[in-house]
């Protein structure tokens, strides 16, 4: 006779022996180089003839200063930085021991030349390259439109 296993049951055992350990769990909007960390690239939904999207997200535990150099993804043809004070270079400063932010109404990363709709729900790959961290493969999440 086979035993049986109850699935939920050691589901719960892996999740606390996990918590009494203090291993840290990452959540799936959290990506990481080998001095940084990088939280939850998102955007906004697209019209269907939006020709840009604007691409936001957070860095944190920096210990190591680095910057953003590239970014690239197969929903656009290119990728350039927008905002206040930046001119269009891809060249984004992440000092170390403080939280950075990219965001609507700040420094931002604006794609250009959408090859197609950003639908909400959906996902994307998006590279990024740090002069320091190397390439990271991220995910990029879409969110609601803007109401205007």
């Amino acid at each position: 006779m086979k035993p049986v296993i109850d699935r939920r049951a050691l589901l719960r055992a892996s999740v606390a022996i996990g918590v009494s350990l203090g291993i840290p769990s990452a959540r799936a909007c959290e990506f990481f180089s080998t001095h940084l960390r990088i939280t939850h690239p998102w955007t906004r939904a697209s019209a269907e003839d939006a020709r840009s999207a604007v691409i936001c997200m957070k860095f944190d535990e920096v210990t190591q200063a680095d910057r953003l150099i590239g970014v690239e993804t197969p929903v656009a043809a290119a990728a350039e930085m927008a905002g206040l004070g930046v001119g269009p270079a891809l060249d984004f400063a992440i000092p170390a021991g403080q939280e950075t932010l990219l965001s609507e109404e700040g420094t931002h990363v604006r794609l250009l030349d959408l090859k197609f709709p950003l639908e909400v729900g959906r996902e994307y790959p998006l590279t990024l390259v740090f002069a320091g961290g190397g390439v990271i493969q991220t995910r990029l999440s879409v969110d609601y439109a803007r109401f205007s």
